[in-house]
């Protein structure tokens, strides 16, 4: 008996060994513990948008045209990057009337598009109410689909 707890003793050191090299030395090392992280001040949850404006905004989707002609949420409104002049030209007077809250989406997290046009309509709307969406497009497909 006393051979078998020595031998888990042994393991679990090994185990926990390996867990605190790869956290050291890993360059995407895993998270100890999963906890959420906090919202910047510009970003929205999903729930969030649901729960403060019962999902009453205004949709920018800053991803590339195909994608947006491929799929988008029901109502949103195209303003990419590649673009913004163009597009904001058609835009400007339904954003100028808004007096809903602006939240813009891109292809994910890691994607800067929707924070690029967050601060490109800032500057040239002004509403204080333009925020980004946690989550990009996959967190805003669970609304549905348009096609174009």
């Amino acid at each position: 008996m006393m051979k078998v707890i020595t031998q888990a003793i042994v393991i679990l050191a090994l185990t926990l060994a390996a867990a605190a090299a790869t956290q050291r030395w890993h360059p995407r090392a895993p998270a100890w513990y999963v906890a959420e992280e906090r919202l910047a001040d510009d970003e929205v949850t999903l729930a969030l948008v649901q729960e403060k404006w019962k999902g009453e905004v205004l949709w920018i989707d800053a991803r590339p045209r195909t994608d947006y002609e491929a799929g988008h949420v029901p109502g949103a409104v195209l303003l990419n990057e590649q673009e913004a002049d163009s597009l904001m030209f058609d835009l400007f007077e339904k954003l100028q009337d808004n007096a809903k809250p602006i939240v813009v989406y891109c292809s994910g997290e890691a994607c800067q598009a929707s924070r690029k046009i967050r601060q490109y309509l800032k500057e040239r709307v002004g509403s204080q109410d333009i925020y980004v969406l946690r989550g990009g497009w996959k967190e805003a497909q669970t609304l549905g689909s348009a096609q174009k």
